[in-house]
């Protein structure tokens, strides 16, 4: 799925709301002060993002649309710091209005051991002045047409008024662009005709009045939200049970998530991963699989988190949920795989073999191989190596074939060929945790031991094996 939504040309989306920056003071806790029964934190660095509706155009960026930003700031220093960091990944702050005494939003947060401790914000939550709500909306309106989606990110700090929504949502409408809100509040009116809403359960159950425990109440409140609202298509996020949704029926789509550390900032990947795959002209429910999906890799961050497409590549593949393709990898791309997982700790193990017709000794010793870390890459010689090592009768299967049926081993994360007479190049480039040999290498010097972690011998089972199965087909015996 995730392939094919790697479209050219990519899409051009426009963010409405309310932007902020998020900072984070990073540290350790080992004492409680003296003055007060509070945690001492020693700040060790400190970093800087885009927040609000900055973070649902970091998530776009992040999966390559093309992003136009229109909102107000204030006349101070974090204004200007605002717009410095739109710049820095190339938006165009054309339609961002400086209006004068407002303070542009910042929210501190102070993060001890992966854990929030505190946050203190400074910011204007008054509504925006007239002029300034005026301003935008003439912005908007000059280039609407260039547009494949309009995202509104309301954070309530004043700039999407309902008259401001509801301008932007006509003149959408009378363009045929669609509209996604991210709402805030309980006055849902102020967002009726858009094309859908993504609030989270507790956002509609405060909005709705129905108390969501069960599939007849989530309709009830999905059928609510697109009557009240006139929306085509209804949304709520359901957190760990993943995302429902009401066109002509009620449909779920189980979350992805696997591990839980910080869910600040998952509805902005959800509504930008959803504007995009919309916004290439896909359906709504391969949205919302690929909004499951980045959700469940920001999940898995500390703050405010966005999700590239090799990420969510990575992270189907490890559900295996995705295509046998999708497993099968170059050289190039197992070498970022292997960075990316070594800096989230992750074990790597890799074997290597040919692999030429698979059988229980095969599944067996890998499924062996993958106990031993977190990701099992395996290496696999190309025909000519095959031929190489065993004789011109092999191999009996081509190098894609081969690839294909172990890509869609559960136990194999990623498949990458080689063509030389060891995989000692690919060795050097993985420096893997764990290197795996069959038991027939005891005793014996295996290739590339020096360049990795640890060397695991694992023994074949009895009476399997390639060599085996060819000769029994050759006297036409049973396997």
């Amino acid at each position: 799925m995730i392939s094919s939504l790697r479209s050219k040309p990519k899409p051009y989306i426009l963010v409405v709301g309310d932007l902020m920056i998020d900072h984070y003071l990073w540290g350790r806790s080992e004492r409680i002060s003296p003055e007060a029964p509070v945690q001492v934190v020693d700040v060790e660095r400190e970093s800087r993002t885009l927040g609000g509706a900055g973070n649902v155009v970091n998530n776009l960026v992040a999966l390559g649309a093309r992003v136009g930003v229109a909102s107000a700031i204030g006349d101070d220093d974090n204004g200007k710091e605002l717009k410095q960091m739109l710049d820095s990944i190339g938006i165009d702050t054309d339609m961002i209005v400086v209006e004068q005494g407002r303070k542009s939003s910042k929210k501190s947060r102070i993060i001890a051991s992966n854990q929030q401790i505190l946050r203190y914000d400074k910011e204007s939550k008054e509504s925006i002045a007239q002029q300034t709500s005026t301003n935008i909306y003439s912005a908007i309106k000059n280039s609407i047409d260039q547009y494949d989606i309009i995202v509104l990110s309301d954070y309530g700090k004043g700039v999407l008024s309902e008259e401001l929504s509801q301008s932007i949502i006509r003149a959408a409408s009378q363009q045929g662009v669609k509209v996604l809100v991210d709402p805030k509040g309980v006055n849902y009116k102020k967002y009726r005709g858009a094309y859908l809403l993504t609030p989270n359960r507790k956002e509609a159950i405060e909005a709705t009045g129905i108390d969501i425990i069960d599939d007849a109440t989530l309709t009830r409140a999905l059928q609510w939200l697109q009557n009240e609202c006139d929306l085509e298509c209804s949304m709520i996020t359901l957190s760990e049970d993943g995302i429902g949704i009401y066109d002509d029926g009620l449909k779920i789509f189980a979350t992805a998530a696997q591990e839980v550390y910080d869910v600040t900032g998952a509805g902005d990947t959800v509504i930008a991963s959803m504007a995009y795959a919309l916004g290439v002209k896909r359906g709504i429910d391969e949205a919302a699989k690929f909004a499951n999906l980045a959700a469940g890799v920001v999940v898995a961050k500390i703050g405010s988190a966005i999700a590239t497409f090799d990420e969510i590549e990575e992270y189907e593949a490890s559900l295996h949920q995705s295509d046998s393709t999708s497993h099968i990898k170059t050289a190039d791309q197992i070498r970022q795989i292997v960075n990316r997982a070594k800096e989230r700790g992750k074990q790597i193990v890799f074997t290597n073999g040919c692999f030429d017709i698979i059988h229980v000794g095969h599944v067996k010793y890998l499924q062996e191989a993958k106990s031993f870390g977190d990701i099992l890459i395996v290496g696999l010689n190309s025909d000519a190596s095959v031929k190489a090592l065993k004789g011109d009768s092999r191999p009996i299967n081509p190098e894609a074939d081969r690839a294909y049926i172990l890509a869609a081993l559960e136990s194999v994360d990623y498949v990458v060929g080689f063509s030389q007479s060891t995989p000692i190049e690919l060795i050097d480039m993985i420096r893997p945790d764990t290197l795996v040999k069959g038991g027939d290498y005891l005793g014996k010097e295996v290739v590339g031991s020096e360049l990795s972690g640890e060397t695991r011998l694992v023994e074949f089972v009895d009476g399997k094996s390639t060599t085996t199965l060819i000769q029994k087909i050759q006297k036409g015996s049973k396997c």
